[in-house]
This record gives C-alpha cells, structure tokens and sequence, in this order.
C-alpha cells in the first residue's frame, strides 16, 4: 500500500475531524482538497472518493456518540435510567430530538436529488459559508446575553421545532449544520453551550442514516485494495472529532460564534481565489 496514500487518507480524516460538527463547514473545507488528492487516486475514482467520504463521517458520528454516551443510554431509556433528574425538573426528551429531526428530514427526502445535482459546487458553497456567517454574527449580536435556556435538559418543544427549523439551511452545501443550528438556538433563548448539545445529539440520527444508507449503495467500491485507506481514514476521522468536539464544548460558551464566522468568510475568499 502506498504509504503517501495512506498519510493523505489521514490528513483527510483529520481534515473531516476537525469540521464536521465545528460551525465552518466541512463541505467547504472537503471541496479544497478533494480534487487534489481523492479523485486523483488511481483506485479511489468518483465513486470510490465518495465511498471514503461516507466511512470517514461515520468516525465522526461515532465521537459524538462516544462524547454523549450517558446522554444517549437516557434518551433510549426513556427516563428510567434518571429518574432522579425527571423528580428535579425535567430532561431531554427522546421526543424533542425527534421534533427536531422532522423539518430538515422531511426537507432532505424531497428535495434530496435536486441538492445533490444542482447544490453542490464552489459557488454554492461559497454563498453557504458567508450567509452562514452572517447568521452567526446575527446570533451573538441579536441573542440574549444572559439566556433562560442554559442547559439541553431545558429546551421546550417549541425551541426544539425552532431549531429543527434551523436545520434545514444545513441542507445548502456549505451553511454547516452546527453552525445553522446553533444559531438557531442561540436566537431562540438558549445558550451556546446548550444549543452546541442539542446540534449534536440531533446529527448523530440524521447523520447515521444518510450515511448508511449511502454506504449499502456503494458498497462495491469498499474493494480490499482501497480497505487501508478508508481504515486509516475513519480512524483518523474518529480522534480529531473527539478531540475537536470536547474542546468546541468547554469553549463556546466563552468564545461564541465571531470567531467561527470571520474563519469562515476568510475561508470562502480562499475558496474564491483558489477555484476562480
């Protein structure tokens, strides 16, 4: 196996690590070195990059599982696992992630074809990147500077639909799903750390089947010559977004948005003088 493959495939994971569920945009920042290292590849061709960009998402999706695992055993166990939690107040619900889900859901099935032949390239995802970043700048700037909604476990239905609502700007390449819906529940009274939550144990469903979903179609190009590669990648893929997800979280509160937003507009001028 060539090792300068093998060392490519892990800067991509990191790449994939580091973004996915920052408030930057993977998309964004995956077009900057797709064409000048995936599609190259003499086994990885359209499909087989496509393929490798699945496995490496699936170790993201499995940071956040991890990072949230006490999380999740209590939303699955519909309360008998914190029953003392429910006698003080309230908690996450199963159901409010799920009211969360439906908007950007319903949305994705429809008009999930028509994304992926007319939505993604440069120049959408330019557009994505910088009126992303002015919902995030508006977030910061309009939000409330001492939010009621300090915690995930005390979000309300409609703050949870609110959110969802949020979501479904994630659907355009490069607006960022973390950064749509943090916003979101920024503008809606919750704090950044507690939106942060929210984002992030919602993407885990969404995220989880689009991706399988997307693996069972490709399959066939998981072939033994390319296995290492999509190996290395998910591992890769699995620390960073470990990494990055648990210092995003004991940040955000701190540093909110701005700063996520400049990067951003720096990145789509980037984008801008690198592709045009």
């Amino acid at each position: 196996m060539d090792l300068l493959m093998m060392i490519k495939a892990i800067i991509l994971g990191l790449v994939e690590g580091l973004t996915e569920f920052a408030p930057v945009s993977s998309t964004g920042h995956m077009i900057i070195v797709d064409d000048m290292w995936l599609k190259s590849e003499r086994f990885l061709t359209e499909h087989g990059a496509n393929t490798f960009k699945v496995v490496i998402q699936l170790g993201s999706i499995l940071a956040v599982v991890v990072t949230f695992k006490d999380r999740f055993i209590d939303l699955l166990s519909l309360g008998h696992f914190n029953k003392q939690k429910v006698r003080n107040g309230g908690r996450l619900k199963l159901t409010q992630v799920i009211v969360g889900l439906i908007p950007a859901g319903v949305l994705g099935v429809l008009f999930n074809d028509y994304i992926d032949d007319h939505l993604f390239s440069t120049a959408t995802v330019l557009i994505g990147l910088v009126i992303g970043a002015v919902l995030m700048i508006l977030a910061d700037v309009i939000g409330p500077k001492n939010p009621k909604v300090e915690t995930v476990d005390q979000i309300s239905y409609g703050q949870a639909l609110a959110v969802g609502l949020f979501q479904c700007f994630s659907l355009w390449p490069g607006f960022s799903r973390s950064g749509s819906t943090i916003s979101g529940g920024v503008l809606m009274g919750m704090s950044h750390r507690a939106a942060a939550d929210f984002t992030f144990i919602m993407a885990v469903p969404i995220m989880a089947g689009a991706s399988f979903l997307s693996l069972l179609k490709n399959w066939e190009y998981m072939t033994m010559d390319a296995l290492p590669i999509f190996i290395a990648g998910f591992i890769s893929a699995f620390i960073f977004a470990l990494l990055s997800i648990r210092f995003f979280l004991k940040l955000i509160n701190k540093i909110k948005l701005l700063p996520f937003a400049i990067y951003r507009i720096v990145l789509a001028l980037i984008i801008y003088l690198v592709f045009f």
